[in-house]
């Protein structure tokens, strides 16, 4: 399938200045959405379903509307049921800030239950500043992409200094590449407001949604505004309603404990990793691996990258006999290619992410002071000496050339209840974000899954309390009447 050439000069841009469109009356006017091909980056489903995709224009500003547009890439995967079975629109977002929802009407759609699939047409759309909808960049990042990367975790004044001038040239770097003009709109409040448009567009009264990670922060916020025009509200994983520096450094200290389960369970299996025999013994070899990266005078992997690979592999328990081994194959023969992730972290798909992380969190809401990064970094180093940072992307709001006064708006006691799912151990979207968020959504549930460690549950661990739970609700409306706990796979079997 070929990317139509507007898409295409909007891909190739990469600039959210330079998809901005003229406020036409043509423009104005423009309020629906004709489907056609898909760009390539999004897979065809199993036959019989299909995937068809198209753009949505949109106001850059909601309160100026024959202001300059931008346009919102839409992709859809109609219901596989009678007609007489669907029941709507099922809006999806996979995550963030930055990622691209586009192929997630298609990838997630395909882990969805049986009568989910059947009930509601999926649409996946790239947020404003995500792939295909006016995509921002924002140049080196303060040496974000350079490899190998500075050591992200700064010890003594120094290395604060130098950590907080990296944060500087980010947000100085993103103001020239995204553009000043952008900043303030690229945020989760006006990508509601882009939500409703598309909804609108597609002429439902009423819309659900199911929202991974970031995308329950971005559910919460279309809550917050279109309260009457939810139907069913699925959030996963779910990011709390803490402004977004805050929740990063939750996020730091979750992933000190996440990474201690970790050396013990590598532990547990000495014979097949060859670590150490405790937790200890393994912290030590980990620190090793970490030292040995230090010091090494050449290459393009070094601690940065390697801290941004444990981060990775803690996310997701199946990724952990992948870090055991690559650790083992560094001290065996200094070794990183088991260490590297998947992808490159500097192709243009990761830098738009990243670009649009940043750009994001400092729209939604306001940023730290200098000195209050530099005490909690030296706070988090007093838990553990050797910290994973990797997750702190909000810091460079400290720098922000756009500063907001409010925080985005969560929740609203007019909206239906929702429904909540978090793992127990979630080390990326701890499981506290979920409790207080409920506080925002009143006669919400919170479905637990116990005994896991992974981020991303409903339709991704394959536990059928929580997916028969949730299919329950958005098919037929069943809202629990307590919270739900179902059972966890506990820790990971080694292949």
């Amino acid at each position: 399938m070929s990317l139509p050439a507007r898409a295409t000069a909007l891909l190739c841009a990469l600039t959210a200045a330079a998809t901005l469109l003229p406020a036409t009356a043509s423009a104005r006017a423009a309020a629906s959405l004709t489907f056609g091909a898909c760009p390539e980056s999004v897979p065809s489903p199993p036959a019989p379903d299909r995937v068809e995709c198209g753009h949505l224009t949109v106001p850059l500003d909601r309160r100026d509307p024959s202001g300059p547009r931008i346009e919102i890439a839409v992709s859809r995967v109609p219901a596989s049921g009678t007609p007489a079975e669907r029941r709507g629109i099922l809006l999806v977002n996979p995550g963030g800030p930055g990622g691209s929802g586009l192929p997630y009407a298609v990838t997630k759609r395909a882990k969805l239950p049986a009568s989910v699939r059947r009930s509601y047409d999926v649409i996946g759309f790239d947020p404003r500043g995500v792939g295909h909808s006016a995509p921002v960049d924002c140049g080196t990042m303060g040496g974000l992409f350079t490899t190998p990367g500075t050591d992200p975790v700064p010890v003594g004044p120094r290395a604060e200094q130098r950590y907080l001038s990296a944060q500087r040239h980010m947000a100085d770097d993103c103001a020239a590449g995204a553009g000043t003009r952008p900043l303030p709109h690229l945020s989760t409040e006006q990508t509601a407001y882009d939500m409703d448009a598309i909804r609108a567009a597609l002429g439902e009264p009423r819309m659900s949604f199911l929202g991974v990670s970031y995308g329950s922060y971005l559910g919460a916020a279309y809550t917050a505004r279109f309260p009457h025009r939810v139907d069913r509200m699925v959030l996963d994983s779910v990011v709390g309603p803490w402004d977004w520096y805050d929740f990063d450094v939750i996020q730091s200290r979750a992933l000190l404990r996440a990474r201690d389960t970790f050396f013990s369970w590598t532990a547990a299996h000495a014979n097949r990793f060859g670590l150490g025999g405790d937790g200890e013994a393994v912290r030590r070899s980990y620190l090793r691996v970490r030292q040995g990266l230090t010091a090494r005078a050449a290459g393009d992997f070094g601690p940065a990258e390697f801290d941004r690979a444990v981060y990775r592999a803690l996310g997701r328990t199946e990724r952990w006999a992948g870090l055991a081994d690559g650790l083992r194959a560094f001290l065996t023969d200094g070794s990183v290619d088991a260490l590297r992730p998947a992808s490159a972290f500097d192709g243009p798909e990761s830098r738009n992410y990243e670009a649009a992380n940043r750009i994001v969190k400092c729209a939604d809401g306001p940023g730290p002071a200098p000195g209050e990064i530099v005490a909690d970094i030296r706070r988090i180093r007093r838990l553990d000496a050797q910290p994973v940072l990797t997750g702190l992307e909000a810091t460079t709001c400290a720098y922000w050339h756009h500063r907001p006064d409010r925080r985005t708006p969560l929740g609203s006691p007019a909206a239906p209840p929702a429904l909540l799912v978090a793992s127990a151990h979630d080390p990326v979207t701890p499981i506290e974000g979920a409790r207080r968020l409920r506080e925002v959504l009143p006669g919400s549930r919170l479905v637990v899954l116990e005994d896991d460690y992974s981020h991303g549950v409903f339709a991704s661990r394959g536990n059928g309390c929580v997916d028969g739970t949730v299919a329950a609700y958005l098919v037929d409306g069943v809202v629990p009447e307590t919270d739900v706990r179902c059972a966890g796979p506990g820790l990971p079997q080694v292949p």
